[in-house]
């Protein structure tokens, strides 16, 4: 096995330490697409990044070292530094998903029974729905009103939370004890308890419409609401030794945190780079703001118009000639379910980042397969920057396997390959990542986008 990172890192942990504090307050406060959105505008801002939509307002034009983002929806965002070779040679994407596992309230969530007001709900991506119960759960999300007023919402943090209720084990059914057999539509919120006393009938649901009433929101306000249900808490340190991170949605804004702040430190890149951060990855990447969506092809095509390089043909010579690094995690050998693991070429947690030469499920169904080409060229721009990483599978051959967005952008005939952090309890309410592959992974991206 390959030595561990942190034997490396030890007489630098700061340096780590102080990265991955940024990082645990990213997580922690962006549990949402839209949250992460709204921090990335922020950042990108801050690092001298212009709005493309205003610049297109404004005629404006772009040369080398200029940045520029564009937001779809609020829920994805491409982040673009134009570099000194003409874009029709070719670009470097580093692009990450910002959705995770979750419960979504259905469009008409509020019900009261047995006394209390519930909160029905729709499960989002591939849970295990037994890891949602009985644990403490938050409500992030944004209402939209019908005079299009917008009111961000976050229950369950500071004050109250929200949770979903286990049978106790002295009332189980004992053929059916096992947590797996959870029904979906079980998966039902407790929201309150107190009745309001003038209401004739829901008399507990009448007192929740009334909290909400306090944020101008009505119940008709519902149907037009993207409420997001999470759980309550902010990413800690793991482990005595302090050597992890546990927290709701590593999967995969890692990627998108590292991919993000490696940009960052790009200047007059000789090759433009390009930092792309998409919604809808854990359900197939369907949908206006996932990565089968047309909108960074739509924004290529503008950037490329305020460089005046813009043509049709340019366009599909930029798009095939690319290199793309598909920043998605990947499953680490867990020490207590080793069985479903290939050791040898499996990920290991604190080993760098993990480069997975393709995915798909069994005889490499629905794989994306790098070209050894691409992959040599990849090496030699790692070790030149004293890159640890791991080449890597997930899970052995007949039980493994996975999906990203790779596949998608492959489609264009540019190089991608998947390239991300290792996880422990993946999909699971609060994974676990080592911190020195957090900063492995931001070391990577930061020499892939100045690869020539």
């Amino acid at each position: 096995m390959k030595t561990n990172l942190w034997e490396a890192y030890l007489i630098k942990r700061d340096e780590v330490e102080t990265f991955c504090d940024g990082y645990k307050n990213f997580l922690s406060s962006c549990k949402t697409e839209r949250e992460c959105i709204k921090y990335a505008v922020k950042q990108a801002k801050a690092h001298g990044f212009k709005s493309l939509n205003d610049l297109m307002k404004k005629n404006g034009k772009l040369k080398p070292g200029d940045k520029v983002y564009a937001i779809n929806m609020d829920k994805a965002i491409v982040l673009f530094v134009v570099g000194k070779q003409p874009i029709e040679n070719g670009i470097n994407i580093v692009g990450a998903h910002i959705d995770s596992p979750r419960l979504d309230l259905k469009a008409q969530p509020l019900f009261e029974s047995q006394g209390f007001c519930m909160l029905d709900t729709h499960y989002y991506g591939g849970i295990k729905k037994y890891q949602w119960i009985a644990m403490p759960l938050a409500v992030h999300g944004v209402v939209v009103r019908k005079d299009g007023t917008k009111e961000d919402v976050v229950f369950g943090e500071d004050g109250p939370v929200l949770a979903i209720t286990d049978l106790l084990p002295h009332l189980e059914n004992k053929e059916k004890e096992d947590k797996k057999d959870i029904k979906g539509e079980d998966l039902n919120l407790i929201a309150g308890n107190i009745p309001l006393a003038k209401a004739k009938e829901d008399k507990v649901k009448a007192f929740i419409l009334n909290i909400l009433k306090e944020k101008n929101i009505s119940e008709d306000d519902l149907f037009s609401a993207e409420l997001e249900v999470v759980p309550s808490g902010k990413a800690r340190d793991c482990g005595l030794d302090g050597s992890m991170i546990i927290g709701y949605g590593h999967d995969d804004r890692v990627c998108a945190y590292t991919a993000l702040q490696s940009l960052f430190t790009v200047e007059k890149p000789d090759v433009s780079t390009v930092c792309l951060l998409v919604d809808k990855e854990e359900i197939g990447s369907v949908g206006a703001t996932g990565m089968e969506s047309m909108y960074f092809e739509n924004a290529l095509a503008e950037i490329m118009n305020l460089c005046g390089q813009y043509n049709e043909l340019s366009l599909r010579r930029t798009l095939n000639r690319s290199k793309m690094l598909s920043s998605d995690v990947t499953a680490a050998v867990d020490p207590i379910y080793v069985d479903p693991y290939n050791v040898q070429t499996d990920a290991h947690l604190s080993h760098g980042i993990s480069f997975n030469k393709f995915t798909g499920h069994r005889g490499k169904s629905g794989a994306n397969d790098a070209n050894p080409e691409f992959i040599a060229h990849l090496r030699a721009c790692l070790d030149k920057a004293n890159i640890r990483y791991q080449a890597t599978e997930m899970g052995k051959v007949d039980q493994g396997g996975g999906g990203t967005i790779a596949y998608i952008m492959a489609k264009y005939g540019m190089d991608v390959i998947d390239a991300g952090v290792p996880v422990l309890s993946m999909h699971a309410p609060w994974e676990i990542v080592s911190k020195v592959d957090v900063y492995e992974t931001f070391r990577a991206y930061q020499a892939f986008y100045n690869m020539k």
